[in-house]
């Protein structure tokens, strides 16, 4: 048979030992459970691993274990260690979560991850500024707050409903705060930010104004997203959108008034003509004032086969608007978009209003009929339609989304999206302007909280002048580092799309918007006076001072002199307060003050793409001309095993709570711990849906125990072995040793690197493909005899134990940022001190550049290749069975093999160790004696140094013969004369303890 190996630099290791190496180590342990008196005799002298460590801690024992850890390694005193020594600032800022509920499995994600970096961070000696915080205003948390008061909250005012809400919001933060530091989150819990803190508003109101300063706030009237049942304007990161939502789909007429010239001599009269919309808002026609269309694009005048009136649609969209109403079109004439303009259509169910044909850029022929219904009042393009040419924003709906009496009496006090849409459907079915009407499924905005639909409302709002900030935002922010990269054209897009920033909620728990308005005029009064005052007032006392001074101390007589006013009681104050994504976007105004206000990252889900990354961004650039951020690093959403979004109304919720400590039912929801939560999060992929649920914990678990196994197998072989007095020096190690300490300081190389991109599932990966190919399934298996059967202090154990010690120290130290509980007890259970330091005081990983060796890399894995050439001839067998002749001719191959076997014949070689074997024998040739019928395996090993200036392929053959010498009852290889009698190595090593 012929084997061929072609095996380069950086390939896996080769290698089919797992089988033969677990049925040789079964076989010694069979034997050592031997109650005969000579095996015990023997086995009494092996050197067998010996910890207390335990491999699969569980239960009670676990939980108990963890906290312990957490107690007697300082998990609280760690920040405040690290904070004062010196060292490299490093900052994460943390997005505050909002304070309205219990802690889920999303923030056990984000804190999670965010720890893993910070941990990271301190290891390598950084001083890691991380100041905790959450979101306690706004409209989640008072919604909250008032449910529990049930129907007396409606007879509240705005302080009670205030002090309500933050009596909530602090219920919240202590819930979750407890909960983050069982998850072992590294902070100054003593010490977080809150957005209702005095000192953060009046930082808030700082920014406000120098915003304002600068012309980057400003009040208006416009078209905001309105949700009618909180009664309040939202920013478009507070919408969520419903896939499933149902609208009335109409095509409705407007008869042309006034026919642009080019299409005049084909109409056969004005009175006949019919531009042609559609629109899923049926109840916004009412509040028409022109319809729009595309200037670049053709136009038709159609006939319509059935009724023989005329229409005029795009040329692109008559096809399918034809098949729609069930029809067919005949194209009497195409003109080009820009020929529209001049025309006038009346409108479709008010007489005497007219709307004019206007051009517009937001107009497409991808939906509808190339002509789009323009209601400025509800609409953001339509609104720009309105101001470019001047035409009347009325708004026809109240803040509860009923028509008002502007309205007209048929629609007065009818809700616009049931029944007032229907009121003007009739409405426009009367007229004989409705073509056709049908229920739609589409995409529609929600609000985020009720899970209510929302509409577009004209109101008098204050803004962000986002289009002047835009442009320099998206300049800066290219120059951030975004993992994963994908996310940056997602934020340029929103970025983009964002023309202005409504930042006014009309609600009362939050921070005011600090302004005063004229009884008469409704002017507002707002200026460098104001804001100094109500800065310093805010210090003091805090927002509730807003609600709770008299108006004369919020606005003073000095004040209003140099504002040019006359009289305080012309003034009230305003009622309206600061959108929450204003509130946290100016977190790094108050948190990142002594790091310059730019933190090293920001770390959150997805969604803050539109979000807090995007607030922060905005009024960073505005008020301080840069970003507060250097990298940004998104993550996904959580989900159930199914990769369903989770809802305590379905009951498929994951809850940290039970994942750490067990459910009710602990066979169905055991207790897993903070490290098995923490190995999930850190497994998780950036950007990507997580899953969580049993099988995904579970895994997790498996994963642990099998790493703590690894851990265990060398903290077993350590119990008497002192660094400081045993190691042996790299360079008299054994090869394989030395092999194994180029592969780690490879590992270790990589992991940092891993932890530097925040790739945390790839150090996972990498970890798990160390410790279950390099070590379980190669190393350990080989060194086994040279631990358990070499003299306890021969150079050849103490150079396997050296690598086993610094193995263990890498391998704890790059999983210590994941599992610090484990790593902890690991580095307890290892450390020599009385009362050792805790890891995370003693540094990174500590390989040496001395560990790479990369001519050895051929030497060891030319000699894997011949070991799987013979382990695979002997399939499912003890290869201890067998004595072994290798055949290679003269040649660099030949000379690297002479490395690990000196002599011809070896029992006890660095080869023979590696092909486990009970002999190994080396030679250049054929042995004339050989009998002509042995069967020989054949191979080919290619040899490529120095980045492939040496290249040489090397034929090899393998001869495979039963062992024939006796097993030796001590170490199991068949090395011995007699079954009775120990091997010379064993005698040697037995020799002078005891007598045979």
């Amino acid at each position: 048979m012929i084997v061929v190996f072609r095996v380069r630099r950086g390939s896996s290791l080769p290698g089919k030992l797992r089988d033969a190496a677990a049925q040789y180590w079964r076989s010694v342990a069979r034997e050592n459970s031997s109650t005969g008196t000579g095996k015990n005799k023997y086995r009494e002298t092996v050197l067998l691993p010996r910890t207390d460590f335990p491999m699969r801690p569980s239960g009670q024992e676990l939980l108990e274990k963890e906290l312990q850890i957490q107690r007697e390694c300082g998990f609280s005193e760690l920040y405040s260690w690290q904070r004062n020594r010196k060292g490299k600032e490093f900052c994460v800022h943390d997005g505050p979560p909002y304070a309205n509920g219990d802690p889920h499995v999303g923030h056990a994600l984000n804190k999670i991850l965010k720890d893993i970096i910070n941990r990271f961070q301190v290891m390598r000696g950084s001083r890691v500024h991380f100041i905790p915080g959450w979101d306690c205003h706004g409209l989640p948390i008072e919604l909250r707050a008032l449910a529990e008061c049930g129907e007396e909250a409606k007879t509240f005012s705005p302080m009670e409903i205030r002090q309500k809400a933050r009596e909530f919001a602090e219920r919240a933060i202590e819930c979750q705060r407890a909960a983050f530091i069982r998850w072992g989150v590294m902070a100054d819990w003593d010490n977080c930010y809150y957005t209702f803190d005095k000192e953060y508003e009046a930082k808030q109101l700082q920014v406000f104004h120098k915003m304002f300063d600068e012309g980057y706030i400003y009040q208006d009237y416009k078209p905001v997203f309105w949700s009618p049942s909180t009664r309040t304007a939202l920013a478009e990161a507070e919408l969520e959108y419903n896939q499933q939502h149902v609208s009335r789909s109409t095509y409705v007429k407007f008869p042309l008034i006034k026919v642009p010239p080019k299409l005049a001599s084909a109409s056969g009269g004005v009175s006949s003509v019919h531009a042609l919309i559609w629109t899923t808002q049926p109840w916004t026609i009412p509040a028409n004032q022109a319809v729009c269309y595309m200037p670049n694009a053709e136009y038709s005048l159609v006939k319509c086969l059935n009724t023989e009136e005329l229409y005029l649609l795009g040329t692109e969209c008559v096809e399918s608007t034809a098949a729609i109403l069930d029809t067919q079109f005949d194209i009497l004439q195409t003109v080009k978009g820009s020929d529209l303009k001049g025309g006038v259509c009346s409108h479709p169910t008010i007489p005497g209003r007219e709307s004019q044909l206007l051009p517009a850029n937001h107009v497409t022929m991808v939906k509808g009929t190339g002509l789009v219904h323009t209601a400025p009042a509800h609409g953001m393009e339509d609104y720009g339609v309105a101001s470019h040419h001047k035409l009347s924003v009325d708004c026809l709906v109240d803040e509860n989304g009923f028509f008002t009496e502007a309205a007209g009496l048929e629609l007065q006090n009818k809700y616009v999206l049931n029944e007032g849409n229907e009121t003007v459907i009739q409405m426009l079915h009367g007229a004989n302007m409705l073509l056709k009407e049908e229920d739609i499924r589409h995409s529609y905005p929600y609000d985020w909280r009720t899970k209510r639909p929302v509409i577009i409302r004209a109101s008098k709002q204050w803004f962000v002048d986002t289009a002047n900030i835009k442009n320099r935002a998206q300049e800066l922010l290219k120059k951030v580092k975004l993992i994963p990269h994908s996310a940056m054209n997602s934020m340029l897009a929103m970025l983009d799309r964002r023309t202005y920033w409504c930042i006014s909620r009309q609600r009362c728990w939050g921070v005011p918007i600090p302004v005063f308005y004229h009884k008469e005029t409704a002017e507002p009064l707002i200026n460098k006076y104001t804001g100094k005052h109500l800065i310093k007032l805010m210090k003091e006392h805090g927002s509730d001072c807003w609600w709770t001074l008299p108006l004369d101390q919020l606005l003073t007589k000095e004040i209003l002199k140099k504002s040019g006013g006359s009289d305080v009681s012309d003034y009230v104050k305003g009622e309206d307060i600061l959108d929450i994504w204003f509130d946290s976007g100016t977190s790094w105004a108050h948190v990142l003050e002594d790091v310059s206000n730019v933190a090293d990252v920001y770390l959150e889900g997805k969604d803050q793409l539109g979000g807090w990354f995007q607030s922060s961004l905005l009024i960073s650039v505005a008020a301080e001309k840069q970003i507060p951020y250097r990298k940004l690093v998104v993550h996904g959403f959580t989900l159930n095993e199914s990769g369903e979004k989770m809802s305590k109304s379905i009951g498929n919720v994951v809850d940290p709570d039970v994942v750490i400590n067990g459910g009710v039912d602990p066979k169905q929801d055991p207790p897993y711990g903070a490290d098995v939560l923490r190995w999930w999060a850190a497994e998780s992929n950036v950007f990507t849906e997580i899953l969580i649920g049993q099988n995904v914990l579970q895994a997790a678990r498996d994963d642990i125990f099998k790493l703590r196994n690894t851990l265990r197998f060398m903290l077993g072989n350590l119990h008497n072995f002192n660094p400081e007095t045993d190691a042996v020096p790299s360079e008299q190690m054994l090869m394989v040793d030395q092999y194994m300490l180029h592969l780690l300081q490879d590992y270790s190389t990589k992991v940092t690197e891993a932890y530097k991109e925040c790739d945390f599932g790839k150090v996972i990966r990498l970890l798990l493909a160390f410790i279950n190919r390099e070590l379980s399934n190669f190393y350990f298996s080989i060194i086994k005899d040279r631990l358990y059967c070499e003299d306890e202090k021969s150079s050849k154990r103490r150079s396997c134990q050296t690598v086993l010690d610094e193995t263990l120290d890498v391998i704890t130290r790059s999983v210590a940022p994941i599992l610090p509980h484990l790593a902890e007890e690991v580095f307890h259970h290892h450390s020599n001190q009385k009362d050792p330091e805790s890891v995370f005081r003693t540094g990174w990983i500590k390989a040496s550049s001395v560990w790479r060796k990369p001519g050895i890399v051929e030497a060891i894995e030319g000699a894997c290749a011949i070991r799987d050439s013979f382990l695979s001839s002997i399939p499912g067998k003890n290869a201890l069975e067998y004595d072994i002749t290798i055949i290679i001719e003269p040649s660099l191959f030949l000379e690297l093999m002479e490395q690990l076997q000196g002599e011809e014949i070896s029992s006890t070689s660095q080869l023979n160790e590696l092909m486990m074997a009970s002999h190994t024998t080396l030679l250049t040739a054929v042995p004339p004696d050989l009998r002509t019928e042995t069967d020989f395996i054949e191979g080919k090993f290619e040899i490529n140094l120095e980045g492939g200036d040496i290249v040489e392929e090397t034929s090899y053959k393998v001869i495979v013969q039963s062992a024939t010498k006796e097993r030796c009852p001590r170490c199991k290889k068949y090395t011995s004369t007699s079954v009775l009698t120990p091997c010379p190595r064993c005698l040697d090593t037995i020799a002078g303890k005891w007598s045979v």
